[in-house]
C-alpha cells in the first residue's frame, strides 16, 4: 500500500502487513487490539467487537471456498490493481477526466467489494489469502460511503480477534475511520496532507508499541520514508 498524504502510511517491511504482491501475513493470535467500534475515553484502549454486535451480513454469509474463493480473490487483486493504475495516472498528469476516473473506478470498486461482503462477509486471509484480503483493504479504504467502511471495520475486528486476519488490517481501518469521525487515531497510519504529519493519535507517549504490536515500524522511522519518496 503505498504512502501517500491523507491515506494510510506505514507498511511494515516484514510479511505480516498490507502487500498486494507478496505472499500470505502472518495472522498474529486473537487479542484485544486497539480500535474497535466500541468507544471510551480519550487515550484508553478500546477492544475489538464482540461477537454480538457483528452486522448480520458477517453472522449469515456463506464461507468462501475452492473455486468461489480463487474468483473473488482474483477479482479483488484485479481491481486493487485497477485502483493503483488510475491513481498513478492522475499524479502523473492531473486533469479532471482522470480524477473522475480515478472517482469512477472507486466507486465501483466498492460497490464490488459490498456485494462481496453482503453474500460472503469480510474475505478474511483465511478465506481468499492475504494478497487478496489486503486488496480488499485498499478498496476499502478509498470506498466513498463511510457508513459501509465502519460496517466492514466491525467484520475486520471480529475476524482479526478470530485470528483469520492479521491485526495491521484493523489498525489501517480503525485509523481511517476515526479521521473521518473527527476522533484521535490509535496508529497514526492517516497522514494530514497539509502539515504532512499524522492526524492527532490518543497517548502518543504509546502510539510506537501500539504500533509494534501490530507490525508496524516506528512513526518517526515511517514519516522519514514518506518524505524521501516526496
Amino acid at each position: 500500500m503505498t504512502a501517500s498524504p491523507d491515506h494510510p502510511v506505514g507498511t511494515p517491511t516484514t510479511s505480516r502487513g498490507p502487500d498486494v504482491s507478496g505472499g500470505d501475513p502472518a495472522v498474529p493470535a486473537a487479542r484485544a487490539v486497539p480500535g474497535g467500534p466500541v468507544t471510551g475515553p480519550p487515550g484508553a484502549a478500546v477492544p475489538t467487537v464482540g461477537r454480538e454486535a457483528v452486522p448480520a451480513a458477517g453472522r449469515d454469509a456463506v464461507p468462501l471456498s475452492g473455486e468461489a474463493a480463487s474468483l473473488v480473490a482474483a477479482e479483488l487483486v484485479r481491481r486493487a490493481d485497477a485502483d493503483r493504475e488510475s491513481t498513478r495516472a492522475a499524479g502523473a498528469a492531473p486533469t479532471a477526466e482522470r480524477r473522475r476516473s480515478v472517482a469512477r473506478c472507486r466507486r465501483d470498486n466498492a460497490e464490488a467489494l459490498a456485494a462481496i461482503v453482503r453474500l460472503h462477509g469480510w474475505p478474511t486471509v483465511e478465506a481468499v489469502g492475504g494478497a487478496a484480503s489486503t486488496a480488499a483493504l485498499m478498496i476499502l479504504l478509498h470506498a466513498p460511503d463511510l457508513g459501509f467502511r465502519l460496517r466492514c471495520r466491525d467484520l475486520i475486528a471480529q475476524a482479526t480477534a478470530d485470528g483469520r486476519c492479521p491485526a495491521v488490517h484493523l489498525a489501517y481501518i480503525a485509523d481511517h475511520c476515526a479521521v473521518e469521525l473527527g476522533e484521535p487515531q490509535f496508529y497514526g497510519t492517516r497522514i494530514n496532507p497539509v502539515t504532512l504529519r499524522p492526524y492527532p493519535v490518543r497517548r502518543p507517549q504509546t502510539l510506537d508499541e501500539r504500533r509494534r504490536d501490530v507490525g508496524l515500524g516506528p512513526l518517526e522511522e515511517q514519516m522519514r520514508a514518506l518524505r524521501a519518496h516526496g
